[in-house]
C-alpha cells in the first residue's frame, strides 16, 4: 500500500494542480490575460529574465558563504540545475533537491577549495546547509511580508495561518538544525532510508560514508558566523524577488507600491513552501497570486499573468541550464568509461599472459617427448651422438 502511494501520489497532486489551474484560467478568461501579457512584450520578459540571473548569482553567494568549502562557481552552477530541475521537470522541490546534490558533484574531476577531491558526503552535508540557511532566510522573508500585510482588507484570512505556519516551520527548522549537528544515530537513519530509493552508486556512497557525512555537517555548523551571513544573503535574494514582482506588475500596468509586492511575494512563497509536495507547485502558484492579488486591487487577469511570466521565466532559463548539465553529465561518463576501459586493459594483458605461458610451455614438453618416442632419446642424447659422429 505504501509503494501505491508514492507512485500514486505525485500523480494525483498533479492532476488537482492541473485542475485547479484551468479553473483559475477559465474564470480569469484567455483573452484579458493575452492582452495583459502583451504589455509586457519581448524586452520586458527578457528584463524578468536577466534580473533572474542576477538573483541566482546572489543565491550562488549566500551558498558560498555559509559553506566556504566549494567555489562560487560550482554552487551558482549546482544552484541552477537544482532550481531549474525543480521548476521545468515532473519533480515535487525534494526532487530537484537530489538533482542539486548531484550536480553539485559535476564535472570530471570534481575537487573542493583545498584540492581534496569531492564526494557524496560533502556534496550533500552543502545541500542540506544551503537549504538550511535559504529557509531561516525564507522566514524572515514572510514575517516581514506579515507586517507590510497587515492593515490591508481582507488581511485576515492570511495573517493567522501563515503566523502559525511559520511557527511551525521554525520549530521544523530548529529540529533539523539539531539533527544535522548532533545526531549522528539520525542521520545515519536518514541515510540508509535514501541509500533504499537511490541508485546502487549512491547507494553505497552514501551509506558506506555516513561517519564522515555526519563530519562535514558539524564542520560547516561550527562556524555561526558563516550560518548567519548565508541566511542574510538569502534574505537579500528574497528582498530580490519581491522586486521581480513588483517590476512584473508594472509591466502589466498594476501600480502596485514595493511594499505591497513584498507581501504579495511573501505569502505567495509561504503558500508554495506549504504545498512543496505538487509538482512545480503547479496550480498552487496561480491561486496564490489570484487571492493575493485581490487583496491589493490586482485583477485576476493580471495576476494570472504575473504568475505565467514567472513560469516562462523559469523555463526560459531551466530549459538551456538543464540541457548544458545533461552534456556535462555525459563527458563525465564518457570519461569514466573510458577510464576503466584503460584499467581493464593491463589486467587483460596479464590474463593472455597468464594464459599463454602454460600453454606454451605445454606446446615445448609435448615436442620434447615426441623427440623421445621416436628413437627412445632425448635431445641432449641425439645431439651428443651426432657430434661423435661427425668427429
Amino acid at each position: 500500500m505504501t509503494k501505491t502511494l508514492k507512485k500514486t501520489l505525485p500523480v494525483l497532486l498533479s492532476l488537482l494542480g492541473v485542475a485547479l489551474f484551468t479553473f483559475i484560467a477559465a474564470r480569469a478568461g484567455i483573452h484579458p490575460v493575452l492582452e495583459a501579457l502583451s504589455k509586457v512584450g519581448l524586452g520586458g520578459f527578457l528584463l524578468l529574465a536577466a534580473c533572474q540571473l542576477v538573483v541566482d548569482v546572489g543565491l550562488g553567494i549566500a551558498w558560498h558563504a555559509a559553506v566556504p568549502i566549494l567555489s562560487v562557481k560550482r554552487l551558482m552552477a549546482a544552484r541552477l540545475v537544482r532550481d531549474s530541475a525543480g521548476a521545468c521537470l515532473p519533480f515535487s522541490q525534494l526532487g530537484g533537491m537530489v538533482i542539486g546534490v548531484r550536480a553539485t558533484m559535476a564535472g570530471v574531476d570534481p575537487r573542493t577549495e583545498q584540492g581534496e577531491e569531492l564526494h557524496w558526503p560533502e556534496a550533500v552535508a552543502a545541500n542540506l546547509v544551503d537549504i538550511t540557511t535559504e529557509v531561516l532566510g525564507q522566514i524572515a522573508f514572510v514575517l516581514i511580508a506579515l507586517l507590510c500585510l497587515i492593515g490591508h482588507h481582507d488581511a485576515a484570512r492570511f495573517v493567522w495561518p501563515l503566523i502559525g505556519g511559520m511557527a511551525l516551520l521554525s520549530l521544523g527548522i530548529a529540529g533539523f538544525i539539531w539533527t544535522q549537528q548532533r545526531g549522528g544515530a539520525t542521520v545515519s537513519k536518514v541515510a540508509t532510508f535514501l541509500g533504499r530509493h537511490i541508485a546502487a552508486e549512491w547507494r553505497e556512497s552514501l551509506i558506506g560514508n555516513t561517519a564522515a557525512f555526519q563530519s562535514r555537517l558539524e564542520e560547516l555548523w561550527s562556524r555561526p558566523d558563516r550560518i548567519s551571513l548565508g541566511a542574510l544573503c538569502h534574505l537579500v535574494c528574497w528582498t530580490g524577488s519581491a522586486a521581480m514582482t513588483w517590476l512584473g506588475l508594472q509591466l502589466l500596468g498594476a501600480h502596485v507600491g514595493f511594499f505591497s509586492s513584498v507581501a504579495i511575494e511573501g505569502v505567495v512563497c509561504g503558500i508554495m513552501s506549504a504545498g512543496f509536495l505538487v509538482p512545480g507547485a503547479l496550480g498552487v502558484q496561480e491561486a496564490a497570486y489570484v487571492a493575493l492579488g485581490m487583496i491589493f486591487g490586482v485583477d485576476a487577469e493580471v495576476s494570472l499573468s504575473l504568475s505565467l511570466l514567472r513560469r516562462g521565466r523559469d523555463i526560459l532559463i531551466g530549459i538551456p541550464v538543464l540541457l548544458i548539465w545533461q552534456f556535462v553529465e555525459m563527458r563525465r561518463l564518457r570519461h569514466e568509461r573510458s577510464a576503466a576501459k584503460l584499467e581493464n586493459e593491463p589486467a587483460s594483458a596479464s590474463l593472455r599472459k597468464k594464459v599463454i605461458a602454460p600453454a606454451v610451455t605445454a606446446l615445448t614438453g609435448n615436442i620434447k617427448k615426441e623427440a623421445v618416442s621416436r628413437d627412445g632419446k632425448t635431445p641432449e642424447d641425439s645431439s651428443f651422438a651426432t657430434a661423435r659422429r661427425v668427429l
